[in-house]
């Protein structure tokens, strides 16, 4: 592990803070290129407009006839936290907004499949509806769209996934409307927005089709800011890289949560994780909302999550995120037995280069008939996380008919394009992926378990010709040493209150400290007294059981603990260079 200080713009911090910006911030806002305090304007004004993203306008039209006509909307959702949102989203935002009938369908994870199927488009036909909408899917899902259609259906695609290719040319499935910022001739400037940051898009501009058509000339119009919460919440989850848009909207949404503006069956997901609304952070929002509705969609069925995000009844609210709570804890078990397997696995890849006094491989790849399909892509981040290399964890197919495919789920690195070397992977391999789709980071598969290893090869050819040393060398980037006044717990808090994630890194300071006394708590934490600038601090390294030397240059993110009533600052030890 190797640590690095990020750069930082002495122009940019100095301009930042000479319009008032505390000089921490400053400093942390120049560092992740932030040049002027109007793109840290978080206000609802300074969004993109709906105009410059394509297929909105004709998005709205669709839907106003649709309300107009009173014909009944069907969402097909995802069965993640951002499809999950997406969909709530979707729900809420067309009641408000004049429609009478809407439905949703989600997919079963095992079941269906990704996507939209023709299976799916047959039972939202059968459902009575006129409309199909998908949400945070449906740019790859050709035959779906097509059977949809066949059948008489009006279909509106919302997604933010890059398109298919063939022979080299991007391909769209022959939907009526596509609205999606990553298809061909879209100028929308926030490539990375989540799909429930789509179909917020799409809200917004049906809100000002049915405006020009005087739909609210005898009534209030609707507000739309009560969906930001979700929003937010769909946006983290969903770890798309924060860009001023994105961070925007996750402004608004923690905004409203910490005023107590949020649905009831978000609050009754804060307490049922133990955190606070009042005090929100996006940490909340990746760690401790996201995983427990991600669950449902992994172990159970998503609609619990949608269902939980849709209610208005507390009771009904406080029942579903315990449930949801329950199946995120059976998760974690599940998570822990696969993981232990997989890093046997993983590392035992390492082990048989060294003692064949090969190089280490370039990407891994674990497969175990006793996976779980639900989970294998949160294993494969761990594993790339600890060994720093892309990273596919595959689970048999659980889907009737089709138990001789393997499901895997990809998380890569920096440099590393998960779903471009997938596409290579294809052309130099036809009929080896059943099935692919994803992100640069994150991307997903569909194999014959006859093909495991020529995927493997195959996978690991891409990687030594794209990696380098330098980009296989394990390194985080921080802002360097932490001044000792800004050591307080008033600033951790100020900290704490700004919007960090994807793209946007939290902030992680690093410098030499002499370690005064360590030990193991829980089993499996490092609990530590560091000497800090002349000053002892706590620390606590979690999930890290070995022992650290005297001094040590540790990496670190600021945190506040309580003891006997009294706040004080500990560090949050995230990695040492040894």
């Amino acid at each position: 592990m190797k640590i690095f200080v990020r750069d930082v713009p002495p122009r940019s911090a100095w301009t930042l803070e000479q319009a008032g910006i505390h000089p921490l911030l400053a400093q942390l806002y120049a560092a992740r290129g932030v040049q002027s305090t109007q793109e840290l304007d978080a206000a609802l004004a300074r969004l993109l407009a709906p105009s410059e993203m394509l297929g909105t306008g004709a998005a709205a039209r669709l839907l106003a006839d649709a309300i107009a006509a009173d014909q009944k909307l069907c969402i097909v959702a995802d069965y993640d936290c951002d499809g999950a949102t997406a969909c709530a989203v979707g729900v809420r935002g067309l009641r408000l907004l004049g429609a009478k009938h809407v439905s949703y369908i989600v997919p079963d994870r095992v079941v269906d499949g990704y996507g939209l199927t023709p299976p799916i488009s047959e039972r939202v036909k059968a459902s009575g509806a006129d409309v199909l909408i998908t949400v945070d899917n449906g740019i790859a899902s050709f035959e779906g769209v097509a059977r949809a259609r066949a059948l008489g259906l009006q279909v509106l695609v919302t997604d933010h996934h890059l398109p298919a290719s063939r022979n080299g040319q991007i391909v769209l499935p022959e939907a009526h409307v596509i609205v999606n910022p990553n298809q061909p001739g879209c100028s929308f400037e926030s490539k990375s927005i989540a799909g429930v940051g789509v179909l917020f898009y799409v809200l917004l501009a049906l809100r000002a089709e049915l405006r020009e058509r005087g739909q609210f000339s005898a009534h209030p119009e609707p507000k739309l800011d009560a969906l930001l919460p979700l929003v937010a919440l769909g946006t983290v989850a969903d770890v798309v890289r924060l860009d001023a848009n994105n961070r925007r909207l996750v402004a608004q949404g923690l905004k409203r949560v910490r005023a107590g503006l949020l649905p009831v069956g978000m609050a009754s997901l804060f307490v049922a994780a133990g955190r606070s609304a009042p005090l929100a952070t996006t940490f909340d929002f990746g760690f401790a909302l996201g995983p427990r509705i991600n669950a449902a969609g992994r172990l159970s069925d998503m609609t619990l999550g949608i269902e939980c995000l849709l209610t208005d009844d507390t009771a009904r609210s406080d029942e579903l995120a315990k449930m949801l709570d329950g199946i995120n804890r059976e998760r974690r078990t599940i998570e822990g037995n696969m993981r232990t397997q997989a890093f046997v696995i993983a590392e035992s890849l390492f082990a048989e280069a060294a003692a064949g006094d090969n190089a280490a491989p370039p990407a891994i790849c674990v497969f175990n008939p006793d996976f779980h399909e639900g989970v294998v892509g949160i294993v494969a981040s761990r594993i790339k996380d600890k060994l720093h290399r892309p990273t596919f964890v595959f689970a048999a197919s659980g889907a009737p008919g089709r138990e001789h495919e393997l499901k895997g789920s990809g998380r890569s690195i920096a440099g590393f394009h998960l779903r471009d070397a997938l596409d290579l992977m294809a052309k130099r391999h036809p009929g080896v992926l059943l099935r692919f789709g994803g992100h640069a980071m994150a991307a997903g598969c569909t194999i014959a378990e006859e093909n495991f290893d020529t995927f493997e090869q195959a996978l690991n050819e891409v990687a030594r010709e794209w990696l380098d040393d330098a980009i296989l060398l394990r390194r985080i980037d921080t802002d360097g040493p932490l001044k000792p006044e800004y050591r307080r717990v008033e600033l951790v808090d100020m900290l704490h209150q700004e919007v960090w994630g994807q793209g946007f890194a939290p902030p992680t300071f690093s410098e030499e400290v002499e370690v005064l006394s360590q030990r193991l708590v829980g089993e499996k934490h490092l609990s530590l007294k560091l000497k800090h600038q002349g000053q002892p601090v706590d620390g606590i390294w979690f999930g890290h059981t070995e022992p650290l030397p005297a001094r040590v240059k540790l990496a670190f993110r600021l945190d506040a603990d309580a003891w006997s009533g009294v706040r004080r600052v500990r560090f949050l030890i995230e990695a040492a260079e040894l």
